[in-house]
């Protein structure tokens, strides 16, 4: 497919996506909420035809959490394992209501399952990119006492992106909740570092880690953000840039 030509230009040229599971329940307090992830895919959609390569990792927490089957008394590594095959549920349904409104996709999934998904191959998944079809990275890194958040800046660096763009319920990163707090600080630009010292979880602290390594930036938004996904790409709206001191291409996000 081709760009229209008075289209506006994204400022990053292919991107990781990273939603949690509960992004996708909805209304609902489990599983999959199908008018939830068939508006997500609508707002992937948006941002594809603008021409943007879309990486994605969907977290799994909408049906099963592995430290919380871990804390019930379940062994760690089994209960991360089932935490794996959440997310690849999810990524099917999220392919699936991809591929309903016309975009090709591919669900990548770090532990085998030939029948349903690829095998995780970089230079495949580059490939697939490159062909204007969207990734969507399963199972983790394939190893358990890994987050999603991990395994999506992990993919994000091997895939090349420019920057995460992680969906949440808040259209940023605050020093504290700002649904209980209304004098919640927010932060249109903050480090790596000062993410990491102020203990703000906006990511879990290996994923920041590795992201400061590799001077990825990580640009938290709201999935119910007015402009939508493409409109937080193109720079519009509220969001957080969680980068290196140095200011980044991106720029500071509008304040409400």
């Amino acid at each position: 497919m081709t760009v229209a030509e008075n289209a506006p230009i994204p400022t990053y040229e292919r991107v990781m996506l990273k939603v949690s599971g509960e992004a996708l329940m909805g209304p609902q307090g489990f599983g999959l909420h199908p008018p939830t992830v068939e508006r997500l895919a609508g707002e992937v959609k948006k941002l594809h035809d603008l021409g943007v390569e879309i990486c994605m990792v969907i977290g799994g927490g909408n049906i099963f959490r592995g430290l919380q089957g871990s804390a019930q008394g379940m062994e760690r590594t089994t209960a991360d394992y089932m935490g794996m095959l959440a997310t690849v549920m999810n990524a099917l349904a999220m392919q699936s209501a991809l591929e309903t409104l016309g975009v090709f996709t591919r669900v990548v999934s770090a532990i085998p399952m030939d029948q349903v998904c690829e095998p995780y191959i970089r230079r495949r998944a580059v490939r697939h990119l490159e062909k204007k079809r969207v990734v969507i990275f399963a199972a983790g890194t394939g190893n358990p006492f890994f987050t999603t958040d991990t395994a999506a800046t992990l993919r994000a660096s091997e895939m090349r992106c420019k920057a995460i763009f992680k969906g949440t319920q808040v259209d940023g990163v605050y020093d504290s909740d700002p649904k209980t707090n209304p004098e919640a600080k927010f932060y249109s630009r903050i480090s790596y570092d000062e993410v990491l010292a102020k203990n703000l979880r906006v990511m879990d602290a290996a994923a920041i880690a590795l992201a400061r390594e590799n001077r990825l930036p990580i640009v938290v938004f709201s999935l119910n953000a007015p402009d939508g996904l493409a409109g937080v790409v193109l720079g519009r709206g509220k969001y957080t840039v969680v980068g290196p001191k140095e200011p980044e291409v991106l720029g500071a996000a509008a304040s409400a």
